[in-house]
């Protein structure tokens, strides 16, 4: 286990647990901390490859339960894989299934086996299991692929919680029979438990026993309070090897980013960015900025003064407002650039920071000007 990715801390901030590292794949080398732009179905939505990687994105995701139904795992494999399938010849890591099955709430019933559920598209019946999983991310040919996991609801009890993630630890070890290709896949294991310590430990003990090359902390930024996922990001982080990477899933606003960067966190992703770009929001440096509001229709600056995007150096904010309310698809374009660049450079400057030991006054100065007012 390990082959596919090599991993090392390059620097530890002062007075934090940040840390600056480098990952190491088979379709390129990774800086991190990192943020990783969302391509579910094979595609950063509104975005060409060229246009991600021209936001400084190292490293995207796609999605296994989405790219196993529609166009179908074997459509890929035959395609040679998803790098060639998508036009995207840089790193790539899948996600198991676990969060979007999670999703289906009621359309989905779990078992030993894995998950039973109702297909979102046309009401198939299909199980994603631990076997299923690895199979679908062998045939997409990811860079990382993500051990099955329960995403258990955040008020589940404790009993729900203590049978879950002792069920995904079983399940993990089920991925690592069942993968074909770790000399060129990385596994990485997911940390469930909930907001009970207790079972975070015991989870931790249980999957790092594996030697995978890397883990995650799951099962938090599903809905819980901002106290409760910092709370869990105080210890759980620690709970992982110091000297693999650490990725929790899901976190895409800048202050939970710098939040998990200073417990010592290295990578994250989240739909959102693209999400609230088809919305006519957008991530500025002095806070979010709804380009529908009336008093952007004759502002002629840029959306944001202080980015090198390719939205700000070329477009104002009343031509982006015009695209919005005319319902052009390029209004949705040029917003996604700009807040996938927003993150690359924030993810940019945390390294930066970090490397000069200044990440707690980066992360001071930040706020100071994102909410107005330093924290």
């Amino acid at each position: 286990m390990g082959k596919a990715l090599e991993f090392e801390v390059l620097h530890q901030d002062s007075g934090t647990k940040a840390r600056r590292g480098r990952m190491r794949t088979p379709h390129g080398t990774v800086d991190t901390p990192v943020f990783m732009p969302v391509g579910i179905q094979a595609t950063v939505k509104a975005m060409k490859p060229e246009s991600v990687e021209a936001t400084g994105a190292q490293i995207i995701l796609a999605n296994t339960y989405h790219l196993m139904l529609r166009p179908g795992s074997d459509i890929v494999r035959e395609a040679g894989g998803l790098h060639e399938f998508m036009n995207w010849h840089r790193p790539i890591l899948t996600d198991c299934g676990g969060f979007q099955v999670f999703s289906l709430g009621h359309m989905r019933k779990i078992t030993e086996e894995g998950a039973l559920f109702s297909s979102h598209i046309d009401g198939s019946r299909h199980m994603l299991s631990p076997e299923k999983s690895m199979e679908v991310q062998n045939d997409l040919g990811s860079d990382i692929i993500m051990g099955f996991d329960e995403c258990a609801p955040p008020d589940a009890s404790y009993d729900y919680i203590a049978r879950s993630q002792a069920r995904t630890t079983r399940w993990l070890e089920r991925c690592i029979e069942a993968h074909r290709f770790p000399d060129r896949q990385a596994l990485f294991g997911i940390m469930q438990g909930g907001f009970f310590r207790d079972l975070r430990e015991e989870s931790a003990r249980d999957i790092v026993k594996f030697d995978l090359p890397g883990y995650a902390v799951g099962g938090i930024s599903v809905g819980e309070t901002k106290e409760q996922y910092i709370g869990v990001l105080d210890y759980a982080p620690d709970l992982l090897p110091y000297d693999k990477p650490r990725y929790v899933m899901g976190i895409g606003t800048p202050d939970y980013i710098l939040e998990a960067v200073e417990r010592g966190v290295d990578m994250f992703d989240c739909v959102e960015p693209t999400r609230i770009a088809r919305h006519g929001m957008a991530t500025t440096s002095h806070g979010r900025v709804n380009i529908k509001n009336a008093k952007y229709e004759r502002d002629f600056g840029p959306l944001d003064p202080d980015c090198d995007c390719y939205t700000c150096r070329h477009y104002s904010r009343a031509y982006l407002r015009h695209l919005f309310k005319a319902g052009e698809t390029m209004s949705a374009m040029l917003l996604s650039e700009h807040n996938l660049r927003f993150l690359s450079k924030l993810s940019e400057d945390i390294r930066k920071s970090i490397e000069e030991d200044c990440f707690t006054e980066f992360k001071r100065d930040f706020y100071g000007k994102y909410y107005g007012s330093a924290e």
